[in-house]
């Protein structure tokens, strides 16, 4: 089932086109990987999905009904919230749960997986990876129908960036929930994602995982990281390890 199809948007930034002609679409349980330089958009294309940013020209158009769930790089909560209360203000439909009671214990097992224990403590008191692990439980306490995730794993410790994945392919396998996701952990963004989506000015690549690796798109960006005109990683790293390793097979 379709939930956004996105046709020939088109967005500048002061005087600096950051996209032009994108288009893509988003069916129920794909993981998608958005892939791409510092610089091209994907942040402002994330929200533009979302519905809290408008495109210059180009249309998106949402399913009916359609639950979306957006995770920002920068995490924003009201001020003088605990961290529960910051979970459950997010939640406060309750929607998804039978009680009060219930919401909140869910909600005190999300945050304890992601390493946030003090759950009284006051959200301005946290540090940046807090925060963001914060927002990320409040993100994964219901069931979206899509979930637009940037740069989720920041901050995160490598149990709770291995507990966060498990999370994803529970939600998506279980309750066919779609994510698109920007992440600079590059190797685990292709082995996660089941289609990838390459962002520079228009699509370079969008398609299935598998059929990246062997693209055009995918040989010019890892060239360009390792000629050092865009910064490395070390998901990059082991990219290009696994790259040079089909072309020897």
């Amino acid at each position: 089932m379709n939930l956004v199809t996105i046709e020939h948007l088109t967005k500048s930034y002061t005087e600096r086109l950051l996209f032009d002609d994108t288009s893509f679409s988003i069916n129920e349980g794909e993981k998608i990987g958005l892939i791409g330089v510092n610089g091209t958009g994907k942040s402002t294309l994330l929200k533009i999905v979302a519905g809290l940013e408008e495109p210059d020209s180009g249309s998106v158009v949402r399913g009916r009904s359609l639950y979306i769930r957006y995770l920002s790089q920068i995490p924003e909560f009201a001020e003088g919230d605990t961290v529960l209360e910051s979970v459950m203000r997010e939640n406060a439909d309750g929607s998804h749960y039978s009680s009060p009671d219930e919401m909140q214990a869910t909600a005190k097992s999300m945050l304890n997986k992601l390493g946030i224990i003090e759950h009284d403590a006051l959200t301005s008191t946290l540090s940046g990876g807090q925060r963001k692990r914060v927002a990320l439980a409040s993100v994964l306490m219901s069931t979206a129908d899509l979930l637009i995730l940037d740069e989720p794993i920041t901050g995160l410790d490598p149990t709770a960036i291995q507990e966060f994945y498990a999370m994803l392919r529970r939600l998506n396998r279980e309750d066919k929930v779609a994510i698109l996701m920007v992440s600079h952990d590059l190797r685990n963004a292709v082995e996660e994602a089941n289609k990838i989506l390459h962002l520079q000015k228009r699509v370079l690549f969008y398609g299935p995982a598998h059929d990246y690796m062997n693209s055009q798109a995918a040989g010019h960006f890892f060239h360009e990281k390792e000629q050092g005109r865009c910064k490395p990683t070390a998901g990059c790293h082991t990219v290009k390890l696994h790259m040079h390793k089909e072309e020897k097979s």
